[in-house]
């Protein structure tokens, strides 16, 4: 049996073994997590080597076929399969210790898993996964960077990021029309923001919503005192700014802000 990559799930199933194997030795904490989840596991090219690490593995996955394959392929002491979709997922009914989180992740919602990994991100110590190239050199990219983005500084104000290695289009089946880049973002000390975490990610968003603009001009709406935006951080364009300089200028917002609704509030 074999299952049938679906175009509308985004599949590309990896063929290449030792690239699978290759991601599954980058996942640096096994055995110290409570468990390990893996996202879409396909066929279980990755899963075999994760099984032989991990004494607690599951997988969640959205393709009922793939479903159907993984049950006659593994034996459900070894395996844990969960049928749904990652995105609805409610991880802290699931898990109550930190696990680690690893795939072959669908290029067309990877951002969205790491928006919802930041929602979990003290039950996350650790994230492996194979995305798009782009969306793995946005989200590794230092201040200053042209790919520099807003989940680049959201992931990197509570994660280490990354980038491991790149992964040509042939070793998949069917191949993606782009390369693909292995990343790993392991949790670094930050338990909590030294401003208010909401909305940092709000003018974060605004900030980068207008991105070839100064934030002067970008964060207009925010309606702050002219003494405010003279300050020279506000010559300066989003992706020119790292974590600490957005923490600095959300505690300038929350100062001066004058009861607008930022986005995200």
């Amino acid at each position: 049996m074999k299952v049938k990559p679906k175009k509308h799930l985004g599949q590309h199933f990896l063929r290449d073994l030792s690239i699978a194997e290759d991601i599954a030795k980058s996942l640096t904490g096994h055995g110290q997590y409570s468990e390990v989840l893996e996202i879409g596991p396909g066929m279980g090219v990755l899963t075999d080597f994760l099984i032989l690490e991990q004494k607690r593995l599951s997988v969640i996955e959205i393709d009922k076929e793939s479903v159907v394959y993984l049950h006659k392929k593994y034996d459900a002491e070894k395996l844990n399969i969960i049928e749904g979709d990652f995105l609805r997922l409610a991880l802290d009914q699931l898990y109550s210790q930190p696990f680690a989180l690893i795939g072959n992740f669908p290029y067309n919602i990877s951002s969205q898993i790491f928006f919802k990994v930041l929602d979990y991100k003290n039950l996350i110590p650790e994230v492996v996964c194979m995305l798009q190239k782009e969306v793995a050199e946005r989200i590794c990219s230092p201040a200053g960077s042209r790919d520099y983005g807003i989940l680049s500084v959201l992931l990197q104000a509570y994660y280490k990021t990354e980038y491991l290695f790149t992964v040509e289009p042939h070793v998949f089946e069917p191949p993606p029309k782009v390369r693909s880049g292995v990343i790993r973002v392991t949790r670094n000390e930050v338990q909590k923001l030294d401003c208010d975490e909401v909305l940092f990610k709000s003018v974060i968003k605004m900030a980068f919503n207008m991105r070839r603009k100064t934030l002067r001009n970008a964060l207009k709406a925010l309606n702050l005192p002219d003494t405010v935006m003279s300050q020279k951080i506000f010559d300066q364009r989003a992706e020119q700014l790292d974590v600490k300089d957005f923490i600095f200028l959300t505690n300038l917002t929350a100062a001066n802000r004058t009861g607008q609704v930022l986005q995200g509030d």
